[in-house]
């Protein structure tokens, strides 16, 4: 019984992909160029510089804000990209792979030398 129904809907469906298949594309103009920053510009302190490394097929981003490197960006060639971002000014790295919780890791001085 289900075959005679997936016959009956590809009958039905076939004039309308026929359809389909003859409309051309619409026509499709290039965007313009945007215009450029006026004279006496700066870009803001807070925006981040953005440095693209490649390694080998790898490539990083680096993100830094007056000059302090605060997350990057791994794409390697045969997976899903992660960040890394800093969670201390002279501490290591954590890595951020979605848009779950981070996990806030207690650090203690316990000696000192």
């Amino acid at each position: 019984m289900s075959r005679i129904r997936t016959l009956i809907f590809l009958a039905l469906c076939a004039p309308m992909l026929s359809l389909a298949a003859n409309t051309p594309p619409p026509q499709l103009e290039p965007l313009p160029e945007p215009p450029s920053a006026p004279e006496g510009y700066e870009p803001d302190a807070t925006e981040p510089q953005v440095t693209i490394i490649k390694r080998g097929e790898d490539t990083i981003e680096e993100y830094r804000v007056n000059g302090e490197l605060y997350m990057q960006k791994v794409t390697p060639s045969h997976g899903t990209s992660y960040y890394l971002v800093k969670e201390t000014i002279d501490g290591g790295w954590s890595r951020l792979d979605g848009p779950g919780e981070r996990i806030a890791v207690p650090h203690w001085v316990l000696f000192r030398f």
